[in-house]
Protein backbone atom coordinates (compact mmCIF):
# COMPACT_ATOMS: atom_id res chain seq x y z
CA UNK A 1 0.00 0.00 0.00
CA UNK A 2 1.36 3.23 -0.24
CA UNK A 3 2.36 5.95 1.84
CA UNK A 4 -0.51 8.63 2.42
CA UNK A 5 0.03 11.62 0.64
CA UNK A 6 1.69 14.92 2.23
CA UNK A 7 -0.81 17.69 2.43
CA UNK A 8 -0.60 20.53 -0.06
CA UNK A 9 -0.04 23.03 2.48
CA UNK A 10 2.47 21.07 3.98
CA UNK A 11 4.53 20.30 0.55
CA UNK A 12 4.19 23.37 -0.84
CA UNK A 13 3.14 21.89 -3.61
CA UNK A 14 -0.42 20.65 -5.32
CA UNK A 15 -1.28 16.88 -5.69
CA UNK A 16 1.39 15.42 -8.57
CA UNK A 17 4.26 18.24 -7.84
CA UNK A 18 6.49 15.80 -6.93
CA UNK A 19 5.80 13.51 -10.10
CA UNK A 20 5.92 16.60 -11.86
CA UNK A 21 2.61 18.42 -10.95
CA UNK A 22 2.28 22.41 -11.13
CA UNK A 23 3.28 23.89 -8.19
CA UNK A 24 1.03 25.37 -5.86
CA UNK A 25 0.40 29.15 -5.60
CA UNK A 26 2.37 31.91 -3.37
CA UNK A 27 0.91 33.72 -1.14
CA UNK A 28 0.22 37.52 -2.02
CA UNK A 29 2.20 40.11 -1.24
CA UNK A 30 1.28 42.84 1.07
CA UNK A 31 1.50 45.34 -1.66
CA UNK A 32 -0.53 42.76 -3.61
CA UNK A 33 -3.27 42.07 -1.19
CA UNK A 34 -6.92 44.38 -1.75
CA UNK A 35 -6.81 46.85 0.09
CA UNK A 36 -9.37 46.62 3.58
CA UNK A 37 -12.06 48.75 3.48
CA UNK A 38 -12.30 51.42 6.62
CA UNK A 39 -14.72 53.86 7.02
CA UNK A 40 -13.65 57.70 7.27
CA UNK A 41 -13.51 59.16 11.10
CA UNK A 42 -15.94 62.66 10.46
CA UNK A 43 -15.33 65.10 7.62
CA UNK A 44 -13.35 67.95 9.16
CA UNK A 45 -12.06 71.69 7.21
CA UNK A 46 -10.41 71.19 4.39
CA UNK A 47 -6.58 71.81 5.21
CA UNK A 48 -5.73 75.20 3.21
CA UNK A 49 -3.49 75.87 0.64
CA UNK A 50 -1.12 79.11 -0.72
CA UNK A 51 -1.77 79.72 -4.24
CA UNK A 52 1.23 79.30 -6.13
CA UNK A 53 2.55 82.13 -7.98
CA UNK A 54 3.39 81.13 -12.22
CA UNK A 55 6.59 81.57 -13.42
CA UNK A 56 7.57 85.04 -15.13
CA UNK A 57 7.51 85.02 -18.71
CA UNK A 58 10.48 85.62 -20.47
CA UNK A 59 10.83 89.94 -21.89
CA UNK A 60 10.19 90.11 -25.35
CA UNK A 61 13.03 90.29 -27.75
CA UNK A 62 13.62 93.87 -28.57
CA UNK A 63 13.09 94.38 -32.41
CA UNK A 64 16.47 93.63 -34.73
CA UNK A 65 17.98 97.13 -36.42
CA UNK A 66 17.18 95.94 -39.49
CA UNK A 67 13.39 95.82 -38.89
CA UNK A 68 13.36 99.04 -37.49
CA UNK A 69 15.53 100.48 -40.47
CA UNK A 70 12.67 99.27 -42.64
CA UNK A 71 9.94 100.99 -40.46
CA UNK A 72 11.49 104.63 -40.86
CA UNK A 73 9.67 105.39 -44.30
CA UNK A 74 6.47 104.37 -42.66
CA UNK A 75 7.58 106.28 -39.20
CA UNK A 76 8.13 109.21 -41.34
CA UNK A 77 4.73 109.56 -42.76
CA UNK A 78 2.88 108.72 -39.15
CA UNK A 79 2.25 105.49 -40.54
CA UNK A 80 3.18 103.25 -37.65
CA UNK A 81 1.15 101.43 -34.99
CA UNK A 82 2.02 102.90 -31.49
CA UNK A 83 3.72 100.38 -30.61
CA UNK A 84 6.07 100.44 -33.78
CA UNK A 85 6.71 104.66 -33.34
CA UNK A 86 7.87 103.45 -29.88
CA UNK A 87 9.99 101.23 -30.78
CA UNK A 88 11.76 103.78 -33.37
CA UNK A 89 11.55 106.72 -31.54
CA UNK A 90 13.22 104.37 -28.81
CA UNK A 91 15.97 103.24 -31.58
CA UNK A 92 16.71 106.70 -33.02
CA UNK A 93 17.81 107.81 -29.41
CA UNK A 94 21.20 105.27 -30.36
CA UNK A 95 21.72 104.90 -33.54
CA UNK A 96 23.10 107.82 -35.18
CA UNK A 97 22.78 106.34 -39.17
CA UNK A 98 18.84 105.76 -38.59
CA UNK A 99 18.57 109.10 -36.85
CA UNK A 100 20.36 111.12 -39.98
CA UNK A 101 18.22 108.89 -42.63
CA UNK A 102 14.91 109.29 -40.53
CA UNK A 103 15.49 113.25 -40.33
CA UNK A 104 15.89 113.18 -44.31
CA UNK A 105 12.84 111.21 -44.67
CA UNK A 106 11.05 113.84 -42.40
CA UNK A 107 12.50 116.41 -44.75
CA UNK A 108 10.99 114.59 -47.94
CA UNK A 109 7.37 114.30 -46.55
CA UNK A 110 7.17 117.73 -45.89
CA UNK A 111 7.45 118.27 -49.91
CA UNK A 112 4.31 115.59 -50.27
CA UNK A 113 1.65 118.25 -48.34
CA UNK A 114 -0.48 119.06 -51.21
CA UNK A 115 -2.02 121.85 -49.50
CA UNK A 116 1.63 123.45 -50.35
CA UNK A 117 2.72 124.97 -53.30
CA UNK A 118 5.40 123.10 -55.60
CA UNK A 119 6.09 125.25 -57.86
CA UNK A 120 9.48 126.48 -57.24
CA UNK A 121 10.25 130.04 -55.69
CA UNK A 122 10.74 132.42 -57.50
CA UNK A 123 13.23 134.23 -55.65
CA UNK A 124 15.49 131.12 -55.30
CA UNK A 125 17.40 132.05 -58.37
CA UNK A 126 18.34 135.35 -56.47
CA UNK A 127 18.75 133.54 -53.41
CA UNK A 128 20.63 130.68 -54.83
CA UNK A 129 22.97 133.27 -56.88
CA UNK A 130 23.62 135.73 -53.28
CA UNK A 131 24.39 132.70 -51.14
CA UNK A 132 26.78 131.52 -53.85
CA UNK A 133 28.05 134.99 -54.79
CA UNK A 134 28.64 135.42 -50.55
CA UNK A 135 31.10 132.53 -50.74
CA UNK A 136 32.72 133.27 -53.68
CA UNK A 137 32.44 136.98 -55.28
CA UNK A 138 31.85 136.86 -58.85
CA UNK A 139 34.60 138.07 -61.37
CA UNK A 140 31.74 140.50 -63.14
CA UNK A 141 28.55 140.63 -60.97
CA UNK A 142 25.62 142.01 -62.19
CA UNK A 143 24.75 145.97 -60.93
CA UNK A 144 23.12 146.53 -58.52
CA UNK A 145 20.86 148.90 -60.21
CA UNK A 146 19.83 145.72 -62.71
CA UNK A 147 19.19 143.36 -60.36
CA UNK A 148 15.74 144.34 -60.27
CA UNK A 149 15.25 143.07 -64.09
CA UNK A 150 16.75 140.30 -63.66
CA UNK A 151 14.67 139.17 -61.14
CA UNK A 152 11.79 139.83 -62.67
CA UNK A 153 12.55 138.48 -65.95
CA UNK A 154 13.64 135.40 -64.04
CA UNK A 155 10.10 135.29 -62.46
CA UNK A 156 7.64 135.69 -66.11
CA UNK A 157 10.48 133.35 -67.75
CA UNK A 158 9.28 130.49 -64.84
CA UNK A 159 5.90 131.11 -65.50
CA UNK A 160 6.07 131.37 -69.19
CA UNK A 161 8.03 127.64 -69.36
CA UNK A 162 5.84 125.29 -68.74
CA UNK A 163 3.04 127.17 -70.87
CA UNK A 164 0.88 125.13 -73.58
CA UNK A 165 0.04 126.15 -76.96
CA UNK A 166 -3.51 127.33 -75.75
CA UNK A 167 -2.55 129.44 -73.11
CA UNK A 168 0.18 131.24 -75.30
CA UNK A 169 -3.14 131.92 -76.85
CA UNK A 170 -4.99 132.69 -74.21
CA UNK A 171 -6.55 136.67 -74.68
CA UNK A 172 -4.98 139.31 -72.73
CA UNK A 173 -6.76 142.74 -71.64
CA UNK A 174 -3.69 145.30 -71.75
CA UNK A 175 -4.97 149.06 -69.80
CA UNK A 176 -3.54 151.82 -69.16
CA UNK A 177 -4.27 155.75 -68.17
CA UNK A 178 -4.03 158.00 -71.30
CA UNK A 179 -4.09 161.33 -69.38
CA UNK A 180 -7.57 161.81 -69.27
CA UNK A 181 -9.16 158.19 -68.41
CA UNK A 182 -8.78 154.55 -68.56
CA UNK A 183 -8.11 152.69 -72.36
CA UNK A 184 -6.75 149.23 -73.30
CA UNK A 185 -5.99 146.75 -75.74
CA UNK A 186 -6.75 143.07 -76.33
CA UNK A 187 -3.93 140.84 -77.69
CA UNK A 188 -2.71 137.36 -76.54
CA UNK A 189 -0.10 136.04 -74.00
CA UNK A 190 2.78 135.86 -76.92
CA UNK A 191 1.31 139.58 -77.87
CA UNK A 192 2.23 141.12 -74.61
CA UNK A 193 5.80 139.04 -75.02
CA UNK A 194 6.15 140.57 -78.03
CA UNK A 195 5.63 144.18 -76.54
CA UNK A 196 7.98 143.46 -73.84
CA UNK A 197 10.64 142.29 -76.54
CA UNK A 198 10.30 145.51 -78.68
CA UNK A 199 10.14 148.40 -75.77
CA UNK A 200 13.23 146.38 -74.53
CA UNK A 201 14.65 147.17 -77.86
CA UNK A 202 15.44 150.83 -76.99
CA UNK A 203 17.65 149.67 -74.18
CA UNK A 204 18.96 147.05 -76.42
CA UNK A 205 19.90 150.03 -78.92
CA UNK A 206 20.93 152.13 -76.82
CA UNK A 207 23.82 149.08 -75.80
CA UNK A 208 24.74 148.58 -79.11
CA UNK A 209 22.88 145.53 -79.24
CA UNK A 210 20.50 144.37 -82.17
CA UNK A 211 17.16 146.02 -82.49
CA UNK A 212 14.53 143.06 -82.36
CA UNK A 213 12.60 145.25 -84.88
CA UNK A 214 15.51 144.68 -87.28
CA UNK A 215 17.42 147.48 -89.45
CA UNK A 216 14.04 149.64 -91.29
CA UNK A 217 11.53 146.68 -90.85
CA UNK A 218 8.88 146.62 -89.86
CA UNK A 219 8.18 150.11 -91.45
CA UNK A 220 9.06 152.23 -93.82
CA UNK A 221 12.89 152.69 -94.01
CA UNK A 222 14.18 155.96 -93.68
CA UNK A 223 11.05 157.52 -92.60
CA UNK A 224 11.57 159.61 -89.61
CA UNK A 225 10.20 158.39 -86.46
CA UNK A 226 9.12 155.03 -88.69
CA UNK A 227 10.16 152.13 -85.88
CA UNK A 228 13.30 150.15 -86.83
CA UNK A 229 14.92 152.88 -88.63
CA UNK A 230 18.34 153.85 -87.94
CA UNK A 231 18.45 156.52 -85.41
CA UNK A 232 15.02 156.70 -84.64
CA UNK A 233 13.61 153.78 -82.67
CA UNK A 234 10.28 155.27 -82.06
CA UNK A 235 8.28 155.28 -79.06
CA UNK A 236 7.19 151.86 -77.04
CA UNK A 237 3.70 152.51 -78.84
CA UNK A 238 5.14 153.00 -82.14
CA UNK A 239 7.05 149.92 -81.65
CA UNK A 240 4.51 147.95 -79.80
CA UNK A 241 1.77 148.98 -83.19
CA UNK A 242 5.07 147.77 -85.67
CA UNK A 243 5.27 144.28 -84.06
CA UNK A 244 2.01 143.87 -84.53
CA UNK A 245 1.38 144.69 -87.73
CA UNK A 246 3.83 142.30 -88.35
CA UNK A 247 3.36 139.78 -85.89
CA UNK A 248 -0.35 139.24 -86.60
CA UNK A 249 0.22 135.38 -84.84
CA UNK A 250 1.85 136.59 -81.99
CA UNK A 251 -1.77 139.19 -81.53
CA UNK A 252 -4.40 137.50 -82.55
CA UNK A 253 -3.34 133.96 -82.38
CA UNK A 254 -3.00 131.89 -85.06
CA UNK A 255 -0.09 130.09 -85.94
CA UNK A 256 3.13 128.88 -83.92
CA UNK A 257 3.76 131.15 -80.82
CA UNK A 258 5.91 129.88 -78.17
CA UNK A 259 8.69 131.13 -80.60
CA UNK A 260 8.50 134.54 -79.06
CA UNK A 261 9.12 133.62 -75.23
CA UNK A 262 12.89 132.12 -76.73
CA UNK A 263 14.11 135.57 -78.82
CA UNK A 264 12.65 137.99 -75.41
CA UNK A 265 14.78 135.55 -72.82
CA UNK A 266 18.25 135.97 -75.10
CA UNK A 267 17.86 139.39 -75.78
CA UNK A 268 17.19 140.09 -71.78
CA UNK A 269 19.85 137.89 -71.31
CA UNK A 270 22.08 139.63 -73.42
CA UNK A 271 21.06 142.83 -71.58
CA UNK A 272 22.12 141.98 -68.19
CA UNK A 273 25.11 140.02 -69.72
CA UNK A 274 26.20 143.59 -71.54
CA UNK A 275 25.49 146.03 -68.59
CA UNK A 276 27.53 143.32 -65.97
CA UNK A 277 30.59 143.96 -68.35
CA UNK A 278 30.39 147.49 -69.16
CA UNK A 279 31.32 149.11 -65.85
CA UNK A 280 30.14 151.64 -64.25
CA UNK A 281 30.57 154.23 -66.51
CA UNK A 282 27.44 152.71 -68.87
CA UNK A 283 24.68 153.69 -66.07
CA UNK A 284 24.46 157.18 -67.46
CA UNK A 285 23.78 156.13 -71.15
CA UNK A 286 20.43 157.78 -71.85
CA UNK A 287 17.69 156.09 -73.47
CA UNK A 288 15.03 157.55 -75.84
CA UNK A 289 11.72 157.10 -75.17
CA UNK A 290 10.45 159.04 -77.96
CA UNK A 291 9.05 162.09 -76.19
CA UNK A 292 11.68 161.51 -73.00
CA UNK A 293 14.51 159.64 -71.86
CA UNK A 294 15.70 157.73 -69.00
CA UNK A 295 19.28 156.36 -68.23
CA UNK A 296 20.03 153.26 -68.11
CA UNK A 297 19.91 152.58 -64.53
CA UNK A 298 16.26 153.81 -64.58
CA UNK A 299 15.22 151.96 -67.55
CA UNK A 300 16.19 148.83 -65.65
CA UNK A 301 13.78 149.84 -62.90
CA UNK A 302 11.63 151.18 -65.65
CA UNK A 303 10.95 147.86 -67.36
CA UNK A 304 11.25 145.42 -64.32
CA UNK A 305 8.29 147.09 -63.55
CA UNK A 306 6.44 146.84 -66.78
CA UNK A 307 8.04 142.67 -66.13
CA UNK A 308 6.14 143.00 -63.22
CA UNK A 309 2.61 144.50 -64.51
CA UNK A 310 2.62 142.14 -67.43
CA UNK A 311 3.52 138.75 -66.06
CA UNK A 312 0.34 140.07 -63.49
CA UNK A 313 -1.73 140.79 -66.67
CA UNK A 314 -0.64 137.10 -68.02
CA UNK A 315 -1.21 135.39 -64.83
CA UNK A 316 -5.02 136.88 -64.81
CA UNK A 317 -5.59 135.63 -68.10
CA UNK A 318 -4.50 131.70 -67.32
CA UNK A 319 -5.54 132.09 -63.74
CA UNK A 320 -2.68 131.47 -62.33
CA UNK A 321 -1.26 133.07 -58.67
CA UNK A 322 1.75 135.78 -58.76
CA UNK A 323 3.44 137.55 -56.32
CA UNK A 324 4.89 140.96 -55.70
CA UNK A 325 8.31 141.67 -56.10
CA UNK A 326 11.05 141.39 -53.26
CA UNK A 327 10.56 143.84 -51.02
CA UNK A 328 13.86 145.74 -51.99
CA UNK A 329 13.29 145.23 -55.60
CA UNK A 330 9.35 146.68 -55.10
CA UNK A 331 11.15 149.70 -52.83
CA UNK A 332 13.13 150.52 -55.96
CA UNK A 333 10.73 150.72 -58.69
CA UNK A 334 8.58 152.55 -56.30
CA UNK A 335 11.37 155.40 -55.59
CA UNK A 336 11.42 155.69 -59.62
CA UNK A 337 7.99 156.32 -59.79
CA UNK A 338 8.26 158.85 -56.85
CA UNK A 339 11.14 160.48 -58.84
CA UNK A 340 8.79 160.56 -62.13
CA UNK A 341 6.49 162.53 -60.73
CA UNK A 342 7.11 165.58 -60.43
CA UNK A 343 8.42 165.97 -64.21
CA UNK A 344 5.30 163.84 -65.04
CA UNK A 345 3.14 166.80 -63.16
CA UNK A 346 4.65 169.78 -65.03
CA UNK A 347 3.99 167.86 -68.89
CA UNK A 348 0.44 167.36 -67.46
CA UNK A 349 0.40 171.39 -66.78
CA UNK A 350 1.82 171.82 -69.72
CA UNK A 351 -0.93 170.15 -71.85
CA UNK A 352 -3.51 171.77 -69.30
CA UNK A 353 -4.46 168.45 -67.52
CA UNK A 354 -3.51 169.73 -63.90
CA UNK A 355 -3.67 172.89 -62.20
CA UNK A 356 -0.89 175.82 -62.65
CA UNK A 357 1.64 176.07 -59.91
CA UNK A 358 0.69 178.87 -57.33
CA UNK A 359 3.84 179.70 -56.30
CA UNK A 360 6.75 180.46 -58.51
CA UNK A 361 10.18 178.78 -57.25
CA UNK A 362 13.79 179.42 -58.32
CA UNK A 363 15.75 176.16 -58.90
CA UNK A 364 16.94 174.68 -55.88
CA UNK A 365 14.22 176.49 -53.34
CA UNK A 366 11.85 174.86 -51.21
CA UNK A 367 8.54 174.99 -52.63
CA UNK A 368 5.02 173.19 -51.82
CA UNK A 369 5.43 169.75 -51.23
CA UNK A 370 2.91 166.52 -50.92
CA UNK A 371 3.96 163.48 -48.29
CA UNK A 372 3.56 160.17 -50.58
CA UNK A 373 3.31 157.28 -48.12
CA UNK A 374 3.18 153.67 -49.40
CA UNK A 375 2.55 151.30 -46.48
CA UNK A 376 3.56 147.31 -46.98
CA UNK A 377 6.68 145.72 -47.86
CA UNK A 378 8.91 148.00 -49.70
CA UNK A 379 6.90 151.22 -49.07
CA UNK A 380 8.18 154.25 -47.13
CA UNK A 381 8.04 157.79 -47.12
CA UNK A 382 8.60 160.49 -50.28
CA UNK A 383 7.99 164.24 -50.83
CA UNK A 384 6.78 165.24 -54.55
CA UNK A 385 7.45 168.88 -55.27
CA UNK A 386 4.58 170.47 -56.75
CA UNK A 387 5.38 174.07 -57.58
CA UNK A 388 7.98 172.73 -60.00
CA UNK A 389 10.45 169.80 -61.00
CA UNK A 390 13.18 171.71 -60.15
CA UNK A 391 12.12 172.94 -56.36
CA UNK A 392 13.44 171.17 -52.99
CA UNK A 393 11.28 168.63 -51.45
CA UNK A 394 10.54 169.92 -48.02
CA UNK A 395 8.59 168.28 -45.60
CA UNK A 396 8.29 171.37 -43.71
CA UNK A 397 6.39 172.95 -46.80
CA UNK A 398 4.06 169.68 -46.79
CA UNK A 399 0.35 171.00 -47.55
CA UNK A 400 -1.04 167.56 -48.31
CA UNK A 401 -0.70 163.77 -47.84
CA UNK A 402 -1.63 160.68 -49.43
CA UNK A 403 -1.66 157.39 -47.93
CA UNK A 404 -2.02 154.00 -50.22
CA UNK A 405 -0.81 150.38 -49.63
CA UNK A 406 1.31 148.60 -51.40
CA UNK A 407 -1.23 146.90 -54.00
CA UNK A 408 -3.46 150.46 -54.07
CA UNK A 409 -0.07 152.12 -55.63
CA UNK A 410 0.91 149.31 -57.83
CA UNK A 411 -2.95 149.36 -59.68
CA UNK A 412 -2.59 152.94 -59.65
CA UNK A 413 0.47 153.35 -61.62
CA UNK A 414 -0.09 150.62 -63.62
CA UNK A 415 -3.14 151.98 -64.96
CA UNK A 416 -5.53 149.30 -63.58
CA UNK A 417 -7.81 151.67 -61.81
CA UNK A 418 -8.62 154.96 -62.50
CA UNK A 419 -7.05 157.97 -59.89
CA UNK A 420 -10.51 158.69 -58.37
CA UNK A 421 -10.87 155.00 -57.67
CA UNK A 422 -7.97 154.53 -55.83
CA UNK A 423 -8.34 153.62 -52.19
CA UNK A 424 -6.19 156.30 -50.60
CA UNK A 425 -5.96 158.03 -47.07
CA UNK A 426 -6.18 161.91 -47.97
CA UNK A 427 -5.53 165.36 -46.28
CA UNK A 428 -4.41 168.53 -47.19
CA UNK A 429 -5.22 170.80 -50.25
CA UNK A 430 -7.69 168.85 -52.50
CA UNK A 431 -6.17 169.89 -55.69
CA UNK A 432 -2.26 168.93 -55.06
CA UNK A 433 -3.84 165.50 -54.00
CA UNK A 434 -5.95 165.22 -56.90
CA UNK A 435 -3.22 166.02 -59.64
CA UNK A 436 -0.82 164.06 -57.75
CA UNK A 437 -3.21 161.08 -57.94
CA UNK A 438 -4.21 161.75 -62.22
CA UNK A 439 -0.26 162.35 -62.12
CA UNK A 440 1.01 158.71 -60.78
CA UNK A 441 -1.94 157.07 -63.22
CA UNK A 442 -0.21 159.12 -66.19
CA UNK A 443 2.93 157.07 -65.21
CA UNK A 444 1.12 154.09 -67.28
CA UNK A 445 1.77 153.22 -70.61
CA UNK A 446 0.96 150.48 -73.31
Amino acid sequence: MPPPRPAAEDSGHWPGALDGGIPAPRPPTEAEAEPVQQHDPAPGPEPEFEPVAPAPAAPPRPPSHDLLKSLLGAWALAACSPEETTAVEAHLNHCNSCAEEALRLREAVGLLHTEHNLDLDPLLRSRVLSGCLGRRPARIPVPGWAGAYDAEAARLDALLRDMGEAEWRAPVRLTWFDGERLTGRDTTVAGVIGHLMVVDGLVAASLGLPDPLGDGAPGTPGTPGTPGTPGTPGTPVERTEAFWRAEPTATYGAGPTGGIRELWREQGHALVRTVSFAGRGVSDLDVPYGDFALPIRDSFLDRAFECWVHAGDIADAIDYPYEPPASAHLRAMIDLCARLLPDTLAERRRAGLAAPPRRLVAAGSPGRTLHLEVEGTGGGDWYIPLDSPAAVASPEQAVAQITLDREAFYQLAAGHVAPHEAAAGQCGDTEAIRDVLFATASLSRL
